[in-house]
C-alpha cells in the first residue's frame, strides 16, 4: 500500500530547509536596511577618516547653526557646466552645506543653480547686471580643448538669506591673478568654505557688520592706493570707509570698531593723536602701517639716484608708550620680489625685463600664530625693522618676519636701480630674521595721562588712565595693504596681486585675518585656518607614463578574469572527478 501524503505533510529536505533559512536571512537584512534608513532620517552622522578632517564641522560653526532660529536658503550659483577644478569646489560646497543643514536648529534650504542656464544671449548681460546689484559677480575663464581656449562665464558664489535679509559669498578667494590660472585657486578656497559661510551667518543674525576706518586726509593718494582693501575686500562683510580725525566727533569714534592709520605721509597733529588715544582707551582695534622711512620706486624711475630720508611723523611717542617702536631703517632681504626694469642696447628698441629688488622683502608669517597662519608670503616694499618695548600688562606677539638671509640699513640711505646689478653676498645677507610686525594685547597705558587736552578738542572724552582690554597691530610698512594701480587709465589691480609678475601675495589674507581678529568676539578665524589638502595627481609623469597605465587599467582586468576562469575550470575538475 502506498502512503500518499501532501505537500505539507511530508517531511522537509535538508535542501528545502536551508533555502527556507536563506530566505529568511535575506529578508532579515532587508528589513534591517528599512530600519537604519529610517532612523538616518531622524539622526545624523558621519565619520570622517581624513587626516585633516576635511568633512568634520568646526564647533564654533555647530554652536552658531545650534543657535539659529530662523530658515536659511542658501542659493549656489555654481552649477551647470563647468570645468573640473570648479566641480571640485562645487562638490565641497555641497558637502559641507549638507552638513549645515544637519546640525542647524532651523530648517535649511539649499540651491543650486546656474544663472545662465536656459537664457537668451541677448537678455544675458541684463540678468548679469541685476545680479551684480546684489554682490553676485561673474568671473571669465579660458577652458583649453583642442580648438585652443575658449572663454566661458561662471558665477563661483553663493546668496544666504536669512528673514529677508541676503547677503553674498565669494566661493574663489583669489581671483586677481590670469583667468587660466584659477586651478592653483581652488584649493584655498575649499579650505575657506567654512569660515565665510559661518561667518555671513552669523553676521546676518547679528543683524549689523562692524565698522573699520582708515586715516584720511595724510596721503593724496589715499583712496587710490587702498581702492581694493576698503571697497573691494572689506566692504562684503564690514562697513569700510575713510575717516577724517581733524571733523570727527565722539560718536563717530565710538561707533568705529577697527581704525588702520595706513602710509601717512605728513605728521599726525596732537588733537588727531588725542582721538587716537581715547579710541584705543574705549577697547577700539588699532592698526599702524606705517613708512617710517621716504622712499619710492617712482622716484627711482625717474632719477639716477634718490635719497631715503626719516619721515617725522609725531607718532614715536605713542608707539612707545603702547610698546612699540618702528626703526628709522630700511630692510633688504634675498627673499624679495621683482620690478620691471627698462633694459636697452644701443640702436634697440627698450624692453621691459624683471629682477629683483632686495628692498621689496617678502615677509614671513608666524604659522604658529593664528592670525597670520596658512597666509602666503607677505610683499612689502622699503620697509623697516619694528622692536618690542617692554610694557608691562601687554602681550608682545611676532607676527611678520624677514628671511634668515636679509641686512639693515640705517637711514639716510642713497639708493640706486644699479643695485640691481649687484649680487647680495652670502655672508653679509645671513642674519638672524628681523620682526617687521607685531601684535600688542591687554590694557594700554594713556599717552595723555596727565598732559594737557590740545586745542581743538570740544567735546569731554573723559579719558581713563588705562584702557579696555584691547588689541593693536604695528607693522613697519605702508604699503602692505596698497594695491598697485595704472595710471595710465587708474585702474585697480587687486590687493596682493603683482601686475608685472601675475604673483599672489599674502597682503590681502592678511588684511581679512586682521579684521576678523579684530571684530570677532567668537574667534572664528579659527575656520579660516582650517587647511585640506589636496593631493593632487602628477601631470608630467601622467603624460610619461600614459599608455603604461592604460595598459594597465585593460589588460590587466582582463588578464586577471582569465586566470580566475582557469582556476575555477581546475578546481571544480579535481573536486568532482572523486
Amino acid at each position: 500500500m502506498v502512503d500518499f501524503k501532501t505537500k505539507a505533510e511530508r517531511p522537509k529536505t535538508n535542501s528545502e530547509r536551508l533555502k527556507k533559512k536563506n530566505w529568511l536571512k535575506i529578508l532579515g537584512f532587508l528589513a534591517v536596511l528599512v530600519l537604519i534608513n529610517v532612523i538616518a532620517q531622524y539622526f545624523y552622522t558621519r565619520i570622517d577618516f581624513t587626516k585633516e578632517k576635511r568633512y568634520t564641522l568646526n564647533s564654533k560653526t555647530k554652536e552658531i547653526l545650534a543657535k539659529t532660529e530662523k530658515d536659511i536658503t542658501i542659493t549656489v550659483f555654481l552649477d551647470g557646466e563647468i570645468p573640473s577644478a570648479f566641480k571640485r569646489l562645487r562638490n565641497a560646497t555641497k558637502d559641507l552645506l549638507n552638513d549645515y543643514k544637519a546640525y542647524s536648529n532651523a530648517k535649511v534650504k539649499i540651491i543650486f543653480q546656474d544663472p545662465l542656464d536656459g537664457v537668451a544671449a541677448n537678455e544675458q548681460d541684463t540678468l548679469i547686471k541685476s545680479l551684480g546689484e546684489i554682490g553676485i559677480k561673474p568671473i571669465a575663464i579660458n577652458i583649453k580643448n583642442d580648438a585652443g581656449l575658449t572663454q566661458k562665464i561662471i558665477f563661483p558664489m553663493a546668496l544666504i538669506d536669512i528673514d529677508g535679509k541676503p547677503m553674498a559669498i565669494n566661493l574663489l578667494q583669489k581671483t586677481g591673478g590670469p583667468a587660466t590660472d584659477y586651478e592653483t585657486n581652488i584649493n584655498s578656497s575649499i579650505q575657506n568654505l567654512e569660515y565665510s559661510f559661518t561667518a555671513a551667518i552669523k553676521r546676518l543674525q547679528k543683524g549689523q557688520n562692524p565698522k573699520i576706518g582708515f586715516l584720511d586726509g595724510h596721503n593724496k593718494a589715499l583712496e587710490t592706493q587702498f581702492y581694493d582693501a576698503v571697497n573691494n575686500t572689506l566692504s562684503q562683510n564690514f562697513y569700510a570707509g575713510f575717516v577724517d580725525l581733524q571733523i570727527i566727533k565722539k560718536q563717530g569714534l565710538d561707533d568705529l570698531d577697527v581704525l588702520f592709520i595706513t602710509k601717512p605721509q605728513t605728521a599726525l597733529s596732537e588733537l588727531e593723536k588725542y582721538k587716537i588715544n581715547y579710541f584705543v582707551m574705549k577697547g577700539g582695534r588699532l592698526v599702524w602701517s606705517i613708512d617710517q622711512v621716504i622712499a619710492s620706486l617712482d622716484s627711482l624711475q625717474k632719477r639716477p639716484e634718490i635719497m631715503a630720508t626719516n619721515n617725522q611723523l609725531n607718532i614715536d611717542d605713542m608707539l612707545f608708550e603702547y610698546g612699540a617702536r618702528i626703526n628709522y631703517n630700511l630692510i633688504t632681504d634675498v627673499n624679495s620680489a621683482a620690478i620691471p626694469v627698462a633694459t636697452n642696447n644701443p640702436g634697440e628698441q627698450a624692453q621691459i625685463d624683471l629682477a629683483p629688488w632686495i628692498y621689496y622683502p617678502i615677509l614671513t608669517p608666524d604659522t604658529s600664530n593664528a592670525l597670520v597662519k596658512n597666509i602666503d608670503g607677505v610683499k612689502a616694499e622699503f620697509a623697516s625693522t619694528v622692536d618690542i618695548i617692554d610694557v608691562p600688562n601687554i602681550k608682545k606677539t611676532i607676527i611678520l618676519q624677514t628671511s634668515p638671509y636679509n641686512k639693515v640699513f640705517e637711514t639716510p640711505k642713497m639708493l640706486s636701480l644699479q643695485m640691481l646689478a649687484q649680487e647680495p653676498k652670502q655672508e653679509e645677507y645671513t642674519s638672524m630674521p628681523k620682526t617687521a610686525g607685531i601684535l600688542l594685547e591687554g590694557r594700554f597705558k594713556s599717552v595723555f595721562l596727565n598732559r594737557p587736552v590740545p586745542a581743538g578738542i570740544d567735546e569731554d572724552y573723559n579719558l581713563p588712565a588705562i584702557s579696555k582690554p584691547t588689541k593693536m597691530i604695528v607693522i613697519g610698512d605702508g604699503d602692505i595693504f596698497a594695491n598697485q594701480y595704472s595710471k595710465a587709465d587708474n585702474s585697480i589691480f587687486p590687493l596682493g596681486l603683482d601686475r608685472y609678475t601675475q604673483q599672489n601675495y599674502g597682503n590681502k589674507a592678511l588684511l581679512l585675518n586682521i579684521a576678523d581678529y579684530f571684530t570677532d568676539d567668537d574667534n572664528l578665524i579659527a575656520l579660516r585656518n582650517k587647511e585640506i589638502k589636496v593631493r593632487l595627481l602628477n601631470k608630467a609623469l601622467i603624460k610619461a607614463e600614459k599608455l603604461k597605465w592604460q595598459l594597465i587599467n585593460t589588460a590587466f582586468p582582463f588578464i586577471l578574469l582569465i586566470c580566475f576562469a582557469t582556476f575555477q575550470h581546475y578546481y571544480r575538475k579535481h573536486k568532482y572527478a572523486k
